[in-house]
This record gives structure tokens, C-alpha cells and sequence, in this order.
């Protein structure tokens, strides 16, 4: 038996040296997994409630758009832009204030929206329509060579149709039917075959007349 007690003294001694020795690192190591993961959780916590608080907004800023109120759907907007930048409903508010705020003749306020979107949004396909709805403004207030400069500019497929057809109306604003109709036919070319927005295209296409 003095033999065990001697051994296991023996592996006590060990354990106190060795944690004399690592025990402060041990319990950093733990304490920085534990605050990783409670990190972790809050911010996920943060966003949810993020998320959560963004929707409810945006909610409210359709009804606004349905009572047609520009003036609160732009409030609305600028505190989703402004406290809620990181959620997917910031790049939305900011399209949606851009039409109200187009619509209601703030051509300068649609445009402040719309670059926002261009610079904040988080996917491609958002940045591609705020773009293509800058240069609709452009072509509004006859700004042709900045309108024509969005429109040239790299897109997703999905809007090749839309920005040629675009820059096709940009071109005859500037008196160049021959550009005009070659932009037109790509715009044939890149919209579905049975696509009802073909039908628009083709008429303004036949407005030109024939290739001289």
C-alpha cells in the first residue's frame, strides 16, 4: 500500500508542477474560447435583431408608399440606410425611396438614393438596377453623356436587355438612329423570345426605320 500511496503522491506532485507550470495559459486559453463563442452568439444575436428591426421598417415604409407619402418614405429610408446599412433591406429601402422620391420630381434625391444602393449594396444584381435607374434619370435631365456612360458599363446577363435597350433611347435623345438601332437589336437579341417586353423593343426599333 506505501508503494501505491507513494506512486500516486508521486503523480499529484507531477499535476501541481505541471499546472504550476501551464495552468495560467489553460484557464487564458478557455476564458478566449468562451469569449469567442459568446461573441460568436451575440453577434449573431445582433444581426437577427438587426434583421428583425430592419423588416419592420421596411414594412412600414411600403405602407408609406402605398398612402403615397414620399415624405415618410424617404424618413423611413434614411434611418435604414443609416442604422441598418447591413442588412439586405437597406439596398431595397433605398431603391424604393429612389422611385418615390423620382416620381414625385426630386430627380436629385433619387439619384443620392440610387448611388447609395450602387455603393452599399451587397450583391451585383442590386447595383446593376440602381445603375441602370441612375442613367434613366440621366436621360430625364438630357445628361446623355453620363447616361450613356452607365449604360456602357459591366453588367450581370440578366440586364443586357434592359441596358441596351437604355442606351439605345440615350442614343436617339443624341440623333444617332443608326447606333440607336444597332443597341435596340441587342436588346432583341438578349430579352426571351417570348418575352412581351420584345414588343416594346421591336416598336421602337421599327420607329427608326430601315438601315440606310
Amino acid at each position: 500500500m506505501a508503494v501505491y500511496d507513494l506512486e500516486e503522491q508521486e503523480q499529484i506532485d507531477e499535476m501541481k508542477a505541471w499546472w504550476k507550470q501551464y495552468g495560467g495559459l489553460v484557464i487564458l486559453v478557455a476564458v478566449v474560447a468562451l469569449l469567442t463563442v459568446a461573441g460568436m452568439r451575440g453577434w449573431s444575436y445582433y444581426q437577427s435583431k438587426q434583421g428583425l428591426e430592419a423588416g419592420e421598417l421596411y414594412t412600414q415604409l411600403q405602407g408609406a408608399l402605398g398612402a403615397n407619402d414620399p415624405k415618410k418614405v424617404q424618413d423611413i429610408a434614411a434611418v435604414i440606410t443609416d442604422r441598418y446599412k447591413r442588412t439586405g433591406y437597406a439596398a431595397f429601402a433605398a431603391l424604393a425611396a429612389a422611385r418615390a422620391a423620382a416620381d414625385s420630381g426630386d430627380r436629385a434625391a433619387a439619384k443620392s438614393r440610387l448611388q447609395w444602393a450602387i455603393d452599399n449594396a451587397r450583391d451585383t444584381e442590386t447595383k446593376d438596377i440602381a445603375r441602370l435607374r441612375i442613367a434613366a434619370v440621366l436621360l430625364d435631365e438630357k445628361n446623355y453623356d453620363e447616361a450613356l456612360k452607365l449604360v456602357e458599363t459591366q453588367h450581370g446577363d440578366t440586364f443586357s436587355a434592359l441596358y441596351a435597350d437604355l442606351k439605345g433611347d440615350v442614343l436617339v435623345a443624341q440623333g444617332k438612329p443608326q447606333e440607336a438601332r444597332a443597341a435596340y437589336q441587342t436588346a432583341l437579341d438578349k430579352s426571351e423570345s417570348k418575352s412581351g417586353y420584345r414588343a416594346l423593343v421591336q416598336v421602337k426599333l421599327d420607329a427608326l426605320g430601315a438601315a440606310k
